[in-house]
């Protein structure tokens, strides 16, 4: 493990190469999983803020399962997540299927759109890396845990690029523990790989 201010991360978060492939992925990490996206408490006003301009985005099928389950829902495990289309495991009732199949976010798209000033929910931003809070004072942490088939594209695509994880996923750190953080970050990898060459 690596200690970063009050953040533990894995290894792998600095060892492992990631690249998402979204043309071979199609975006299943929208709705393969035992849940929606797990939702931080400070992101559940956001999302019943920010409905209505996301609104036109949805599909009716979305739309409906909304008005039935409600904009988020609690889940005994993962607590706070978006409610999925039928069972636990279709997919994200934010989940919108482009021309090509491939499965993108409609906050996502209305932020992109400069429609709404807020991306996405940070759990989707950070995967492959599944980030926790510390409570009571714990330190935090961040756990490299990409799908093992789902993900094989990306991780091929990391590998022959070249990238890591962490600098794949340079935004949503830098969103979640600011820009000194990051390069804390990026200092203590760049040393670890010294070592490794060693």
């Amino acid at each position: 493990m690596i200690a970063v201010e009050n953040v533990l991360i894995s290894n792998e978060v600095v060892e492992a190469q990631f690249v998402c492939d979204l043309v071979k992925c199609k975006g299943g990490c929208c709705e393969e999983g035992d849940a929606g996206a797990p939702l931080e408490d400070s992101e559940l006003d956001l999302m019943i803020e920010l409905f209505e301009k996301v609104k036109p985005y949805l599909t009716k099928e979305s739309l409906a399962e909304i008005e039935r389950k409600g904009k988020y829902v609690y889940h005994r495990e993962f607590g706070w997540v978006t409610p999925t289309l039928g069972n636990d495991n279709e997919i994200c009732v934010y989940g919108i299927r482009d021309s090509k199949g491939i499965i993108k976010c409609a906050f996502e798209q209305a932020y992109n759109d400069g429609v709404i000033g807020w991306k996405k929910p940070i759990s989707c931003h950070f995967f492959p890396i599944i980030q926790k809070n510390g409570r009571n004072g714990d330190f935090d942490r961040m756990n490299y845990e990409p799908r093992e088939e789902l993900c094989k594209p990306a991780c091929g695509l990391g590998k022959k690029l070249k990238v890591p994880a962490y600098q794949f996923l340079k935004e949503p750190i830098i969103r979640k523990y600011g820009e000194d953080f990051y390069q804390a970050l990026d200092k203590v990898a760049k040393d670890y790989f010294a070592k490794q060459e060693d």
